[in-house]
């Protein structure tokens, strides 16, 4: 085999072979360089589990940039990975498109009371019976420490040890499939982390001067960097079978070339897509609310599947929990909530005074409705939060209700973070377990920090180093078979069959929608038309007539509902109480 790296910043490189624990090298084998691309490449065999490195000049020992795994951390030895090993059972599996699909985002340390791989794989019959289709993970490559939110990674080609390495993944997604689940995995292409980025050493990985909010920027300059990208996401679609990527924040991504990264990954995925003859999903998460990135190629776009919508979820949260300060403050107008339902963006060339600035671009109407992905939580939402504190922490089982109704009823693609289907009591806060004393400390007085300057006292906030800030993350599933948990359960369950059975609810065409909202004085109303079949919530405190046409059934209402007492036989008028939803419409 051939044995390469980019490393155009040494005057020697050698392949380090190392003994099984990986603490007593047993040979140096010369690289030879090509000094015009600046690769070093020899031929040698590396078994399977075999550990091994680079030493540039006569430096220490460096982890192989595109290593599989990392068995003692990001600083040790890498372990040599084949990944043809496994024996996969998906010969059956041709893959999910994401039109009409629910996705499940998930975090693998707080998923499952072990954290691991193989401990996710017992809970997937519990995703089926929700309704899931497509289950979205958190970053899973290397980082430094035990646990973390995943997003200071540095080994991008790796599977997290503790989480279980790159044969669990494989056993995962294998297992994903079995039961008719799409897997999408998260990566992280916009910044390295603090500990263990050794890339500097190789090669001009960063851009020098060039910072965004994590830290320095990839230097997407450099045409081994992109390619280091690309090649990296073909690896989760080819090696690890996975069916999608969402990449994180790529408004982070400089990118002055004509034909930008994000195409160049579009159309790598396209091309193996077809090749596997399976649909291949690339999501943006993007703040810029520029529809280029899902647009086709041929019309100037970057030809992307899908991309997150900040716009929905704000609008939302404020109509559920009434909260408008900060990012909020101008999702409070009366005409967000039709204008997301109606046109996606709700910022499309607009003012936004959280920004200080005009805000985004209209989406064309030919552009499917399906392509952006709208939640009403995810992990940055409630992780960002300086407690950690989901929904169901703050609202009544009613307002949870009304939420799942509006969020499983969205003509986008719905997203779900891990425990809200039952109302998850426990909070999701930032957790990091950085081994450098003063990194930890760093970290934790940054944290404290940001949330001071919005009043936040000291003690609230959770300091990210404390080991039990990650343990009371982690979901309790006893909780999901009791009371009202239980009860929300079901009504996810039931909604998510509700968009199955209903194509209404699946139209990708902006037109097939209209959406509107009442303000009574103490609270809003909130009806959303997809088709014939209407979506009413009542978020005020008192009941709200609604008028049904004449051989309409109702299909859902999250309270009991009752006529008006004056009402004449055969009337079609209903009462909806206070915090409560229905969806109705002709039958099928």
């Amino acid at each position: 085999m051939t044995v390469e790296v980019w490393a155009p910043l040494a005057e020697r490189v050698r392949l380090r072979r190392l003994d099984a624990d990986g603490a007593t090298a047993v040979e140096d084998v010369e690289l030879t360089a090509d000094p015009q691309s600046g690769w070093w490449r020899t031929d040698v065999e590396l078994a399977d589990g075999e550990r091994y490195g680079f030493v540039l000049g006569d430096g220490e020992l460096r982890p192989d940039p595109r290593s599989r795994r990392q068995p003692d951390g990001v600083h040790g030895a890498s372990a040599w990975f084949d990944p043809s090993a496994h024996a996969w059972s998906d010969a059956h599996w041709t893959g999910r498109q994401l039109a009409g699909g629910l996705i499940y985002e998930l975090h693998l340390g707080t998923f499952t009371p072990e954290g691991t791989l193989d401990a996710a794989i017992g809970k997937l019959d519990h995703l089926v019976d929700l309704g899931v289709t497509h289950v979205e993970l958190l970053p899973v490559n290397g980082f430094n420490g035990v646990w973390n939110w995943g997003y200071d990674g540095v080994a991008w080609y790796t599977v997290h040890e503790a989480y279980g390495g790159p044969a669990a993944y494989q056993r995962f997604v294998d297992a994903a499939h079995a039961v008719g689940l799409a897997v999408i995995q998260d990566v992280v292409y916009n910044h390295l982390g603090p500990s263990g980025n050794y890339l500097p050493e190789f090669g001009p990985y960063l851009r020098t001067g060039s910072r965004n909010t994590w830290g320095d920027s990839v230097n997407l300059d450099e045409d081994a960097v992109r390619s280091f990208i690309v090649e990296n996401t073909l690896m989760w679609m080819r090696d690890y079978r996975v069916d999608g990527l969402r990449l994180d924040a790529v408004h982070a991504l400089h990118d002055e070339r004509e034909s930008h990264i994000l195409r160049e990954i579009a159309e790598a995925a396209d091309a193996l897509s077809a090749a596997q003859q399976r649909p291949l999903t690339t999501i943006a998460e993007s703040d810029m609310n520029d529809p280029k990135l899902i647009m086709p190629r041929e019309a100037g776009g970057y030809g992307l599947t899908a991309q997150w919508s900040d716009d929905w979820h704000h609008t939302v949260h404020v109509a559920v929990s009434g909260e408008t300060t900060g990012y909020y403050e101008d999702f409070a107008a009366l005409e967000a909530f039709g204008k997301v339902t109606q046109g996606g963006f709700f910022h499309d060339g607009t003012y936004s005074s959280f920004r200080g600035r005009n805000h985004g671009f209209p989406i064309p109407r030919d552009v499917p409705a399906w392509r952006l992905v709208t939640f009403a939580q995810d992990h940055d939402q409630i992780g960002n939060r300086a407690v950690g504190d989901r929904l169901s922490q703050t609202l009544s089982y009613d307002r949870l209700a009304v939420t799942a109704v509006l969020t499983l009823t969205t003509p986008g693609t719905p997203m779900l973070f891990m425990g809200e289907e039952w109302g998850a009591s426990t909070p999701w806060q930032f957790f990091t377990s950085h081994p450098e004393p003063e990194l930890g400390e760093a970290t934790a007085k940054g944290r404290i920090a940001e949330f001071e300057q919005m009043g936040w006292d000291e003690s609230v906030v959770p300091d990210p180093q404390d080991p039990q800030t990650f343990e009371r993350s982690k979901l309790d599933w006893a909780e999901a078979s009791e009371g009202d948990h239980a009860r929300l359960l079901e009504l996810y369950r039931t909604l998510a069959r509700v968009r199955r059975e209903r194509p209404e609810l699946t139209d990708p065409a902006w037109s097939a929608r209209t959406a509107g909202v009442g303000d009574g004085g103490n609270g809003r109303t909130y009806e959303l038309r997809s088709g014939d079949l209407v979506v009413f919530a009542n978020l005020t405190s008192s009941e709200a007539t609604v008028s049904v046409p004449a051989g309409s059934v109702v299909l859902l209402a999250t309270r009991d509902l009752r006529e008006p007492p004056e009402q004449l036989p055969g009337a079609t008028e209903m009462l909806v109480p206070a915090d409560a939803a229905v969806i109705y419409g002709p039958p099928l």
